[in-house]
């Protein structure tokens, strides 16, 4: 059995409302929507910090490299939409 730490939280009562419908429909205990969606959290904060740390070595990207950047992630993003829930 994998290991847990158990919290007590505070949430409004629609954002309750909200994460237990969505973790319903995804499939999910409250528990594991609520870790996944941290763990989603922590990857674009690091993601992020990454890009500050490239941006002060390289200097600022252009426009053009954003939106490259964009249309990649677009890109991914909709193939993971759209593989969802299927077998690998």
């Amino acid at each position: 059995m994998a290991l847990r730490k158990k919290r007590s939280i505070s949430l409004p009562p629609t954002l309750d409302d909200e994460i237990q419908a969505q973790a319903e429909r995804d499939g999910l205990t409250y528990s594991a929507w609520l870790a996944d969606a941290a763990r989603k959290e922590l990857t674009v904060r690091a993601g992020l910090a990454a890009v500050a740390e490239v941006e002060q070595e390289i200097g600022t990207f252009t426009d053009e490299e954003i939106a490259s950047a964009e249309r990649w992630a677009q890109a991914v993003t909709h193939r993971d939409r759209t593989t969802e829930g299927r077998a690998a």
